[in-house]
């Protein structure tokens, strides 16, 4: 096991910074401070404890464990609780579902307005801000940031969503939301200049994976570095896994009309941007490129 940093000096320290100190700690690294106090001065498995009572993770000191009834859910409730989790920003994640709303809605909207669900056109996918060479390069930046919510069909779009889901979810407990939104604006915008520059005749790109190449680089440099509270075979077998999704969906980018600009470019920027926003204190026609 990785023994994470305590934050704590070693004496001296008072209560009201332990306090300041443990509040911004993720609910892991927490949890294994407790349970390790014994590698600790004796102020930070109490400080810890502290924080996990404050959040009702623990029971108050001297109150008598409750047992609570087991209750079982159906599967209607069950569906119902992860399509709100889904959805429904909270407290715990905000930039996920208000980024996967944002993407649906635009879809919807393209539809609605009479756009293919399956098979839009070029032309269409220019209406709605694609990242198309001959715009965005003169006088349309903008485009770099709404290509990332405009897809070419529904299967484009689900794809994308998927992945959205699972890494926005699993990197947003980490670092918060708002470092979340910067990565995955930054890393698309990221993705769509350097779909530009490898295009050099000429692209009409759309899709939400250059952003979503740059959750991956975000959460390799996290995992490398290690900030992420992680054993050691947990940290191996979530590296291998990031790794496997990055190089397969690289080489699928090969065969079809898949736009691995925009993939390395996210990819990169995810790695670039990792290091200041993992400081301490976190928590065309129709041959249109997408991504």
């Amino acid at each position: 096991m990785e023994a994470p940093d305590p934050g704590l000096p070693n004496s001296g320290s008072t209560a009201a910074l332990a306090e300041q100190l443990f509040a911004q700690k993720p609910e892991a690294e927490l949890l294994y401070l407790a349970q390790n106090a014994a590698r600790y001065p004796p102020a930070v498995g109490a400080a810890a404890m502290a924080e996990l009572r404050r959040r009702d993770l623990l029971p108050e000191a001297g109150t008598p464990a409750v047992a609570v009834p087991e209750t079982h859910e159906t599967w209607p409730e069950l569906i119902g609780h992860l399509l709100r989790g889904l959805f429904i920003p909270s407290r715990r994640f905000l930039a996920t579902p208000l980024l996967l709303d944002l993407n649906l809605l635009v879809f919807g909207l393209m539809v609605f307005s009479g756009v293919s669900a399956s098979d839009p056109t070029g032309r269409e996918l220019v209406g709605w801000g694609s990242n198309v060479s001959g715009l965005t390069l003169h006088g349309e930046p903008w485009r770099l940031l709404t290509s990332l919510f405009v897809h070419a069909g529904l299967s484009h779009l689900l794809l994308n969503m998927c992945s959205l889901w699972l890494l926005g979810l699993l990197v947003e407990d980490r670092v918060g939301p708002l470092r979340l939104a910067v990565v995955y604006l930054a890393s698309g915008v990221g993705g769509g200049l350097a779909s530009l520059w490898w295009h050099s005749n000429g692209i009409n790109s759309v899709g939400a994976s250059g952003a979503i190449f740059g959750l991956y680089g975000f959460l390799l440099a996290l995992l490398v570095s290690k900030k992420l509270v992680l054993d050691k075979s947990d940290r191996r077998a979530m590296l291998g896994l990031v790794l496997y999704l990055v190089i397969s969906n690289l080489l699928s980018g090969l065969t079809g009309n898949i736009d691995n600009a925009a993939h390395l470019g996210g990819l990169l920027t995810g790695l670039l941007v990792a290091g200041p926003l993992a400081m301490p204190g976190l928590k065309s026609a129709n041959n249109s490129k997408v991504q």
